[in-house]
């Protein structure tokens, strides 16, 4: 099959494993790996993964199947970083959903699905690998799916959907004033290179990376 990787941040941690994806499948299928969806011509299957512009009917239309991975239960987590979001509030365990794309986000029907534990002294790193195992796994689910003339099932009507918003720098700001412990959670999740956990003090600002010591 002629497949399209679409990972519109190249600093993106996700990006090593789809190269190794990309590697490992080279001999059974066609594989790129874009940045942007101007570069997209067309094929059997375009992947979004991590990917932040919105696909248009148009340019889905030049591929048998345009399939979201998304961090989600859904329809509950619909929105941007569904796992984070899930995870601060608590969760203990992450479900990615495999979606079809659809003019309205992450309400297209759900091919399979793949659930995760988190432990409460994963670092994001850690959160990472989990993630993108889940997401390679899926990806070879879809492929299995699609050869076998399988048809995706239309989200729950009889679960009322949930959103998150856009995280934005400031949601990376913890209070130094709050007893560690309580800070733990949150600095955990926090991608030290790309949205460091942060504080002000003392007329300055400070960013934060943890580290596990063995």
């Amino acid at each position: 099959m002629q497949i399209t990787l679409l990972c519109t941040s190249e600093s993106h941690p996700v990006n090593r494993w789809l190269r190794v994806w990309r590697e490992e499948r080279a001999d059974e299928h066609e594989i790129q790996l874009c940045r942007d969806c101007a570069e997209l011509t067309g094929g059997d299957i375009l992947f979004l993964v991590s990917c932040s512009q919105i696909i248009d009917a148009e340019v889905r239309s030049r591929y048998r199947h345009t399939l979201v991975l998304h961090a989600s239960d859904l329809p509950l987590g619909r929105g941007w970083s569904p796992h984070i979001w899930a995870l601060l509030e608590g969760a203990r365990e992450v479900t990615v959903s495999l979606l079809e794309a659809e003019d309205e986000v992450d309400t297209g029907a759900i091919w399979a699905k793949r659930s995760f534990a988190v432990a409460a002294d994963a670092l994001h790193d850690e959160v990472d690998r989990l993630l993108f195992d889940a997401e390679l796994w899926l990806m070879d689910e879809a492929l299995r799916l699609i050869a076998h003339g399988a048809q995706p099932t239309p989200q729950s009507a009889q679960i009322t959907p949930s959103y998150y918003r856009r995280r934005t720098p400031s949601d990376s700001e913890i209070d130094p004033h709050q007893p560690l412990a309580d800070l733990f959670n949150k600095i955990r999740l926090m991608d030290p290179e790309r949205y460091p956990a942060f504080f002000a003090l003392h007329g300055h600002v400070y960013t934060i990376s943890l580290k596990k010591v063995k």
